[in-house]
Protein backbone atom coordinates (compact mmCIF):
# COMPACT_ATOMS: atom_id res chain seq x y z
CA UNK A 1 0.00 0.00 0.00
CA UNK A 2 1.14 3.54 -0.77
CA UNK A 3 0.27 6.62 1.28
CA UNK A 4 0.92 10.25 0.33
CA UNK A 5 1.59 13.18 2.65
CA UNK A 6 1.76 16.58 0.95
CA UNK A 7 1.36 18.69 4.12
CA UNK A 8 4.87 20.18 4.17
CA UNK A 9 4.90 21.08 0.47
CA UNK A 10 1.35 22.45 0.64
CA UNK A 11 2.53 25.15 3.05
CA UNK A 12 4.77 26.58 0.33
CA UNK A 13 1.94 27.49 -2.07
CA UNK A 14 -1.01 29.84 -1.80
CA UNK A 15 -4.60 28.63 -1.83
CA UNK A 16 -5.20 30.50 -5.06
CA UNK A 17 -2.38 28.81 -6.98
CA UNK A 18 -3.16 25.43 -5.44
CA UNK A 19 -6.86 25.59 -6.31
CA UNK A 20 -6.07 26.60 -9.88
CA UNK A 21 -3.67 23.66 -10.15
CA UNK A 22 -6.17 21.29 -8.57
CA UNK A 23 -8.76 22.21 -11.17
CA UNK A 24 -6.29 21.56 -14.01
CA UNK A 25 -5.23 18.22 -12.49
CA UNK A 26 -8.83 17.09 -12.13
CA UNK A 27 -9.36 17.87 -15.82
CA UNK A 28 -6.13 16.02 -16.65
CA UNK A 29 -7.42 12.88 -14.92
CA UNK A 30 -10.57 13.06 -17.04
CA UNK A 31 -8.41 13.38 -20.17
CA UNK A 32 -6.63 10.16 -19.22
CA UNK A 33 -9.83 8.30 -18.45
CA UNK A 34 -11.78 9.31 -21.55
CA UNK A 35 -8.72 9.42 -23.84
CA UNK A 36 -9.42 12.98 -24.92
CA UNK A 37 -5.92 14.36 -24.43
CA UNK A 38 -3.11 14.70 -26.94
CA UNK A 39 -1.21 11.44 -27.41
CA UNK A 40 -4.12 9.33 -26.12
CA UNK A 41 -3.23 6.62 -28.64
CA UNK A 42 -0.40 5.75 -26.21
CA UNK A 43 -2.61 4.89 -23.24
CA UNK A 44 -2.26 1.14 -23.61
CA UNK A 45 -0.45 0.97 -20.26
CA UNK A 46 -3.84 1.64 -18.65
CA UNK A 47 -5.80 -0.69 -20.94
CA UNK A 48 -3.59 -3.70 -20.21
CA UNK A 49 -4.50 -3.41 -16.52
CA UNK A 50 -8.20 -3.32 -17.31
CA UNK A 51 -8.02 -6.74 -18.97
CA UNK A 52 -5.05 -8.75 -17.63
CA UNK A 53 -3.66 -11.35 -20.03
CA UNK A 54 -3.14 -14.29 -17.67
CA UNK A 55 -2.04 -16.58 -20.50
CA UNK A 56 0.78 -14.18 -21.40
CA UNK A 57 1.81 -13.86 -17.74
CA UNK A 58 2.00 -17.65 -17.46
CA UNK A 59 3.96 -17.93 -20.71
CA UNK A 60 6.52 -15.40 -19.49
CA UNK A 61 6.68 -17.01 -16.04
CA UNK A 62 7.37 -20.39 -17.64
CA UNK A 63 10.10 -18.91 -19.83
CA UNK A 64 11.65 -17.27 -16.76
CA UNK A 65 11.70 -20.59 -14.89
CA UNK A 66 13.33 -22.38 -17.85
CA UNK A 67 16.11 -19.80 -18.14
CA UNK A 68 16.68 -19.79 -14.37
CA UNK A 69 17.05 -23.57 -14.41
CA UNK A 70 19.36 -23.69 -17.42
CA UNK A 71 21.19 -20.38 -17.70
CA UNK A 72 24.38 -18.99 -16.21
CA UNK A 73 24.06 -15.53 -17.79
CA UNK A 74 21.03 -13.59 -19.02
CA UNK A 75 21.82 -10.46 -21.04
CA UNK A 76 19.21 -7.72 -21.29
CA UNK A 77 20.00 -5.65 -24.38
CA UNK A 78 18.06 -2.38 -24.43
CA UNK A 79 18.11 1.31 -23.53
CA UNK A 80 15.77 3.70 -21.73
CA UNK A 81 12.41 2.13 -21.00
CA UNK A 82 13.67 -1.12 -22.53
CA UNK A 83 15.75 -1.85 -19.43
CA UNK A 84 15.23 0.75 -16.68
CA UNK A 85 11.93 -0.65 -15.40
CA UNK A 86 13.19 -4.22 -15.24
CA UNK A 87 16.39 -3.14 -13.50
CA UNK A 88 14.40 -1.07 -11.00
CA UNK A 89 12.26 -4.03 -9.93
CA UNK A 90 15.12 -6.54 -9.98
CA UNK A 91 17.37 -4.34 -7.83
CA UNK A 92 14.55 -3.59 -5.41
CA UNK A 93 13.54 -7.20 -4.80
CA UNK A 94 16.68 -9.29 -5.32
CA UNK A 95 19.48 -10.15 -2.90
CA UNK A 96 22.59 -8.00 -3.08
CA UNK A 97 24.93 -11.00 -2.94
CA UNK A 98 24.82 -14.72 -3.70
CA UNK A 99 21.91 -14.33 -6.08
CA UNK A 100 20.24 -17.51 -7.25
CA UNK A 101 19.67 -18.14 -10.92
CA UNK A 102 21.57 -16.67 -13.86
CA UNK A 103 23.70 -13.56 -13.58
CA UNK A 104 21.69 -10.74 -15.15
CA UNK A 105 23.80 -8.35 -17.20
CA UNK A 106 22.83 -5.27 -19.20
CA UNK A 107 24.03 -4.16 -22.61
CA UNK A 108 22.91 -1.76 -25.31
CA UNK A 109 22.26 1.04 -22.82
CA UNK A 110 25.36 3.01 -23.88
CA UNK A 111 28.13 2.90 -26.50
CA UNK A 112 31.10 2.37 -24.22
CA UNK A 113 33.46 0.14 -26.20
CA UNK A 114 35.45 -1.01 -23.16
CA UNK A 115 32.33 -2.28 -21.38
CA UNK A 116 31.08 -4.19 -24.41
CA UNK A 117 34.51 -5.61 -25.22
CA UNK A 118 34.88 -6.92 -21.68
CA UNK A 119 31.31 -8.28 -21.70
CA UNK A 120 31.97 -10.24 -24.90
CA UNK A 121 35.19 -11.65 -23.46
CA UNK A 122 33.44 -12.56 -20.21
CA UNK A 123 30.63 -14.53 -21.81
CA UNK A 124 33.13 -16.44 -23.98
CA UNK A 125 35.29 -17.38 -20.99
CA UNK A 126 34.53 -20.92 -19.74
CA UNK A 127 33.46 -21.59 -16.17
CA UNK A 128 36.00 -22.68 -13.58
CA UNK A 129 35.35 -26.33 -14.38
CA UNK A 130 36.16 -25.69 -18.03
CA UNK A 131 32.62 -26.02 -19.31
CA UNK A 132 31.10 -23.21 -21.42
CA UNK A 133 28.71 -20.73 -19.84
CA UNK A 134 25.03 -21.13 -20.67
CA UNK A 135 23.98 -17.75 -22.05
CA UNK A 136 20.60 -16.32 -23.01
CA UNK A 137 19.97 -12.92 -24.60
CA UNK A 138 16.85 -10.75 -24.57
CA UNK A 139 17.07 -7.87 -27.04
CA UNK A 140 14.37 -5.24 -26.54
CA UNK A 141 13.60 -2.59 -29.14
CA UNK A 142 10.41 -1.56 -30.89
CA UNK A 143 12.17 -0.40 -34.03
CA UNK A 144 15.20 -2.61 -33.73
CA UNK A 145 17.31 0.26 -35.05
CA UNK A 146 18.06 2.24 -31.87
CA UNK A 147 21.80 2.66 -32.33
CA UNK A 148 23.03 1.82 -28.82
CA UNK A 149 21.00 -1.38 -28.64
CA UNK A 150 21.46 -2.43 -32.27
CA UNK A 151 25.25 -2.08 -32.07
CA UNK A 152 25.51 -4.16 -28.91
CA UNK A 153 23.15 -6.81 -30.23
CA UNK A 154 25.15 -7.08 -33.45
CA UNK A 155 28.31 -7.88 -31.46
CA UNK A 156 26.57 -10.18 -28.97
CA UNK A 157 24.73 -12.03 -31.72
CA UNK A 158 28.02 -12.80 -33.43
CA UNK A 159 29.42 -14.32 -30.23
CA UNK A 160 26.23 -16.32 -29.63
CA UNK A 161 26.46 -17.82 -33.11
CA UNK A 162 30.13 -18.59 -32.54
CA UNK A 163 29.36 -20.36 -29.26
CA UNK A 164 26.13 -22.15 -30.16
CA UNK A 165 26.14 -22.21 -33.97
CA UNK A 166 22.73 -23.40 -35.26
CA UNK A 167 21.41 -23.60 -31.66
CA UNK A 168 21.95 -19.88 -31.04
CA UNK A 169 18.39 -19.02 -32.08
CA UNK A 170 17.03 -21.04 -29.13
CA UNK A 171 18.87 -18.71 -26.74
CA UNK A 172 17.90 -15.36 -28.26
CA UNK A 173 14.58 -13.71 -27.38
CA UNK A 174 13.40 -10.60 -29.21
CA UNK A 175 10.90 -8.21 -27.67
CA UNK A 176 9.73 -5.89 -30.41
CA UNK A 177 6.80 -4.51 -32.40
CA UNK A 178 4.27 -6.84 -33.99
CA UNK A 179 5.54 -6.07 -37.48
CA UNK A 180 8.05 -3.92 -39.32
CA UNK A 181 11.40 -2.82 -37.99
CA UNK A 182 14.84 -4.36 -38.15
CA UNK A 183 14.32 -7.01 -35.50
CA UNK A 184 11.33 -8.55 -37.24
CA UNK A 185 13.48 -9.13 -40.30
CA UNK A 186 16.06 -10.94 -38.14
CA UNK A 187 13.35 -12.94 -36.39
CA UNK A 188 12.05 -14.17 -39.72
CA UNK A 189 15.52 -15.03 -40.98
CA UNK A 190 16.95 -16.57 -37.79
CA UNK A 191 13.78 -17.99 -36.17
CA UNK A 192 14.35 -16.17 -32.88
CA UNK A 193 11.68 -16.35 -30.21
CA UNK A 194 9.50 -13.24 -30.21
CA UNK A 195 7.39 -11.32 -27.72
CA UNK A 196 5.35 -8.31 -28.80
CA UNK A 197 5.48 -4.80 -27.37
CA UNK A 198 1.92 -3.42 -27.56
CA UNK A 199 1.72 -0.76 -30.24
CA UNK A 200 -0.08 1.62 -27.87
CA UNK A 201 2.51 1.47 -25.06
CA UNK A 202 5.55 3.73 -25.17
CA UNK A 203 8.92 2.58 -23.89
CA UNK A 204 8.94 4.41 -20.57
CA UNK A 205 5.48 3.00 -19.73
CA UNK A 206 6.33 -0.56 -20.81
CA UNK A 207 7.66 -2.24 -17.66
CA UNK A 208 4.43 -4.26 -17.20
CA UNK A 209 4.62 -5.64 -20.75
CA UNK A 210 7.06 -8.34 -21.93
CA UNK A 211 9.66 -5.56 -22.07
CA UNK A 212 10.06 -5.62 -18.29
CA UNK A 213 8.31 -8.82 -17.31
CA UNK A 214 10.71 -11.23 -19.06
CA UNK A 215 13.88 -10.05 -17.27
CA UNK A 216 11.96 -9.74 -13.99
CA UNK A 217 10.70 -13.32 -14.32
CA UNK A 218 14.24 -14.56 -15.07
CA UNK A 219 15.32 -12.88 -11.82
CA UNK A 220 12.87 -15.15 -9.97
CA UNK A 221 10.37 -12.44 -9.05
CA UNK A 222 6.68 -13.36 -9.16
CA UNK A 223 5.47 -11.31 -12.12
CA UNK A 224 1.83 -12.24 -11.53
CA UNK A 225 1.94 -10.69 -8.06
CA UNK A 226 3.77 -7.67 -9.49
CA UNK A 227 1.25 -7.25 -12.30
CA UNK A 228 -1.79 -7.67 -10.08
CA UNK A 229 -0.33 -5.18 -7.62
CA UNK A 230 -0.55 -2.68 -10.48
CA UNK A 231 -4.08 -3.87 -11.27
CA UNK A 232 -5.03 -3.23 -7.64
CA UNK A 233 -3.65 0.32 -7.86
CA UNK A 234 -5.46 0.87 -11.15
CA UNK A 235 -8.79 -0.18 -9.62
CA UNK A 236 -8.17 1.93 -6.52
CA UNK A 237 -7.50 5.12 -8.45
CA UNK A 238 -10.32 4.53 -10.90
CA UNK A 239 -12.65 4.59 -7.91
CA UNK A 240 -11.02 7.45 -5.99
CA UNK A 241 -7.93 9.34 -7.13
CA UNK A 242 -8.27 12.23 -4.67
CA UNK A 243 -4.86 11.72 -3.05
CA UNK A 244 -3.17 11.32 -6.41
CA UNK A 245 -4.78 14.45 -7.85
CA UNK A 246 -3.87 16.43 -4.72
CA UNK A 247 -0.25 15.29 -5.08
CA UNK A 248 -0.16 16.33 -8.73
CA UNK A 249 -1.80 19.66 -7.85
CA UNK A 250 0.75 20.49 -5.16
CA UNK A 251 3.58 19.58 -7.53
CA UNK A 252 2.05 21.73 -10.27
CA UNK A 253 1.57 24.66 -7.89
CA UNK A 254 5.25 24.41 -6.94
CA UNK A 255 6.11 24.37 -10.66
CA UNK A 256 4.12 27.58 -11.10
CA UNK A 257 6.01 29.07 -8.18
CA UNK A 258 9.32 28.45 -9.94
CA UNK A 259 10.45 25.08 -8.58
CA UNK A 260 12.56 23.47 -11.30
CA UNK A 261 14.08 20.38 -9.61
CA UNK A 262 12.47 17.43 -7.82
CA UNK A 263 14.94 15.37 -5.76
CA UNK A 264 13.58 11.85 -5.31
CA UNK A 265 15.21 10.72 -2.09
CA UNK A 266 15.18 7.36 -0.35
CA UNK A 267 17.03 5.81 2.56
CA UNK A 268 16.86 2.31 1.07
CA UNK A 269 19.65 1.62 -1.47
CA UNK A 270 17.41 -1.07 -2.96
CA UNK A 271 15.31 1.73 -4.47
CA UNK A 272 18.15 3.60 -6.20
CA UNK A 273 17.47 2.00 -9.58
CA UNK A 274 13.77 2.71 -9.17
CA UNK A 275 14.79 6.35 -8.97
CA UNK A 276 16.48 5.91 -12.34
CA UNK A 277 13.22 4.63 -13.80
CA UNK A 278 11.36 7.63 -12.34
CA UNK A 279 13.93 9.94 -13.92
CA UNK A 280 13.20 8.64 -17.39
CA UNK A 281 9.46 8.31 -16.91
CA UNK A 282 8.97 11.85 -15.64
CA UNK A 283 11.86 13.61 -17.34
CA UNK A 284 11.02 12.37 -20.83
CA UNK A 285 7.31 12.99 -20.28
CA UNK A 286 7.24 16.51 -18.83
CA UNK A 287 10.43 18.19 -20.08
CA UNK A 288 8.96 19.93 -23.14
CA UNK A 289 8.00 23.40 -24.35
CA UNK A 290 10.10 25.03 -21.62
CA UNK A 291 8.04 23.31 -18.91
CA UNK A 292 8.48 20.58 -16.33
CA UNK A 293 10.38 19.83 -13.12
CA UNK A 294 13.74 18.15 -13.58
CA UNK A 295 13.76 14.79 -11.75
CA UNK A 296 16.95 13.72 -10.02
CA UNK A 297 17.76 11.01 -7.50
CA UNK A 298 19.50 10.99 -4.13
CA UNK A 299 20.22 7.84 -2.15
CA UNK A 300 20.55 8.66 1.52
CA UNK A 301 22.33 8.63 3.79
CA UNK A 302 25.17 8.26 1.24
CA UNK A 303 24.25 11.41 -0.67
CA UNK A 304 23.72 13.45 2.49
CA UNK A 305 27.52 13.59 2.46
CA UNK A 306 27.56 15.10 -1.04
CA UNK A 307 24.25 16.55 -2.26
CA UNK A 308 22.91 17.15 1.23
CA UNK A 309 24.66 20.48 1.63
CA UNK A 310 23.14 21.85 -1.58
CA UNK A 311 19.66 20.58 -0.72
CA UNK A 312 19.92 22.20 2.71
CA UNK A 313 21.34 25.58 1.76
CA UNK A 314 21.71 25.90 -2.00
CA UNK A 315 19.55 27.71 -4.55
CA UNK A 316 15.91 27.43 -3.45
CA UNK A 317 14.73 26.05 -6.79
CA UNK A 318 14.09 22.50 -5.66
CA UNK A 319 11.54 20.30 -3.97
CA UNK A 320 12.07 16.86 -2.48
CA UNK A 321 10.07 13.64 -2.67
CA UNK A 322 10.94 11.14 0.06
CA UNK A 323 10.13 7.48 -0.61
CA UNK A 324 10.08 5.48 2.63
CA UNK A 325 9.53 1.79 3.38
CA UNK A 326 7.65 1.27 6.64
CA UNK A 327 8.14 -2.48 7.20
CA UNK A 328 11.76 -3.44 7.94
CA UNK A 329 13.48 -5.25 5.10
CA UNK A 330 16.28 -6.36 7.44
CA UNK A 331 16.30 -7.54 11.07
CA UNK A 332 19.97 -6.62 11.65
CA UNK A 333 20.58 -4.98 15.05
CA UNK A 334 23.52 -3.16 16.57
CA UNK A 335 25.57 -5.29 18.93
CA UNK A 336 27.00 -4.23 22.29
CA UNK A 337 30.77 -4.17 22.73
CA UNK A 338 32.69 -4.19 25.98
CA UNK A 339 34.63 -0.97 26.44
CA UNK A 340 32.49 0.98 23.98
CA UNK A 341 35.60 2.34 22.28
CA UNK A 342 33.61 3.64 19.30
CA UNK A 343 30.99 5.21 21.61
CA UNK A 344 28.15 3.42 19.80
CA UNK A 345 26.75 1.33 22.64
CA UNK A 346 23.95 3.86 22.97
CA UNK A 347 22.59 2.22 19.80
CA UNK A 348 22.88 -1.34 21.12
CA UNK A 349 19.77 -3.39 20.47
CA UNK A 350 18.39 -0.94 17.93
CA UNK A 351 17.72 -2.23 14.44
CA UNK A 352 19.34 -0.64 11.41
CA UNK A 353 15.82 -0.01 10.13
CA UNK A 354 15.04 2.05 13.23
CA UNK A 355 18.29 4.01 12.92
CA UNK A 356 17.66 4.60 9.23
CA UNK A 357 14.11 5.76 9.96
CA UNK A 358 15.32 8.28 12.54
CA UNK A 359 17.86 9.54 10.02
CA UNK A 360 15.09 10.00 7.46
CA UNK A 361 12.82 11.85 9.90
CA UNK A 362 15.71 14.05 11.02
CA UNK A 363 16.64 14.81 7.42
CA UNK A 364 13.04 15.71 6.64
CA UNK A 365 12.97 18.15 9.57
CA UNK A 366 16.28 19.73 8.55
CA UNK A 367 15.33 20.13 4.90
CA UNK A 368 11.93 21.54 5.87
CA UNK A 369 13.71 24.11 8.05
CA UNK A 370 15.90 24.86 5.03
CA UNK A 371 12.76 25.86 3.08
CA UNK A 372 12.54 22.74 0.94
CA UNK A 373 8.98 21.76 -0.05
CA UNK A 374 8.66 18.05 0.78
CA UNK A 375 6.33 15.28 -0.36
CA UNK A 376 6.39 12.05 1.66
CA UNK A 377 5.50 8.73 0.01
CA UNK A 378 5.30 5.72 2.30
CA UNK A 379 5.36 2.12 1.08
CA UNK A 380 3.88 -0.39 3.51
CA UNK A 381 6.60 -2.88 2.56
CA UNK A 382 8.99 -3.72 -0.24
CA UNK A 383 7.64 -6.69 -2.19
CA UNK A 384 6.35 -7.55 -5.65
CA UNK A 385 2.79 -6.43 -4.98
CA UNK A 386 3.80 -3.00 -3.66
CA UNK A 387 6.30 -2.53 -6.47
CA UNK A 388 3.48 -3.17 -8.95
CA UNK A 389 1.37 -0.56 -7.18
CA UNK A 390 4.27 1.89 -7.21
CA UNK A 391 4.84 1.47 -10.94
CA UNK A 392 1.26 2.35 -11.80
CA UNK A 393 1.24 5.11 -9.16
CA UNK A 394 4.04 6.97 -10.92
CA UNK A 395 2.70 6.28 -14.40
CA UNK A 396 -0.67 7.79 -13.44
CA UNK A 397 0.94 10.70 -11.58
CA UNK A 398 3.05 11.47 -14.64
CA UNK A 399 0.04 11.46 -16.97
CA UNK A 400 -1.99 13.74 -14.70
CA UNK A 401 0.82 16.17 -13.97
CA UNK A 402 2.00 16.54 -17.56
CA UNK A 403 -1.49 16.97 -18.98
CA UNK A 404 -2.10 19.65 -16.33
CA UNK A 405 0.82 21.59 -17.87
CA UNK A 406 -0.87 21.49 -21.27
CA UNK A 407 1.82 19.16 -22.66
CA UNK A 408 1.63 15.78 -24.42
CA UNK A 409 3.12 13.27 -21.92
CA UNK A 410 3.73 10.55 -24.48
CA UNK A 411 6.06 11.94 -27.15
CA UNK A 412 9.78 12.76 -26.97
CA UNK A 413 10.70 15.14 -29.80
CA UNK A 414 13.91 16.20 -28.08
CA UNK A 415 15.23 12.63 -28.16
CA UNK A 416 14.67 12.51 -31.91
CA UNK A 417 16.65 15.75 -32.27
CA UNK A 418 19.81 14.23 -30.80
CA UNK A 419 19.42 11.14 -32.97
CA UNK A 420 19.16 13.20 -36.16
CA UNK A 421 22.31 15.13 -35.30
CA UNK A 422 24.20 11.98 -34.29
CA UNK A 423 23.28 10.08 -37.44
CA UNK A 424 24.24 13.06 -39.60
CA UNK A 425 27.66 13.24 -37.99
CA UNK A 426 28.12 9.48 -38.39
CA UNK A 427 27.34 9.72 -42.10
CA UNK A 428 24.08 7.79 -42.12
CA UNK A 429 21.97 8.38 -45.23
Amino acid sequence: MISIDTAIARNFVSDEVYNESLEKCEKALVQLKDKSGEGSEWLGWRDLLKSPNDALLEKISSLGRDIRNNGDIFIVCGIGGSYLGAKAVIDALSSHFNKKGPEILFAGHHMGGKYLQELLAYIKTPKQDGSPKSIYVNVISKSGSTLETALSFRMIREVMEELYQDKAAERIICTTSSEGGVLNGLIEEKAYRKFIIPEDVGGRFSVLTPVGLIPIAVAGIDIKTLFYGAVSAFNKYEEDATDMVNYAAVRRALHEKGITIDVFSCFEPELQSFGGWIQQLMGESEGKEGKGIFPTVATFSTDLHSLGQFIQEGTRSLMETFIAVEKPISNLKVNSLEGDHDKLNYLSGKSFHEINTKARIGTTEAHKDGDVPIINLSLSSLNAEVMGELIYFFELLTGIFVYSLGVNPFNQPGVEDYKKAMYRLLGKD
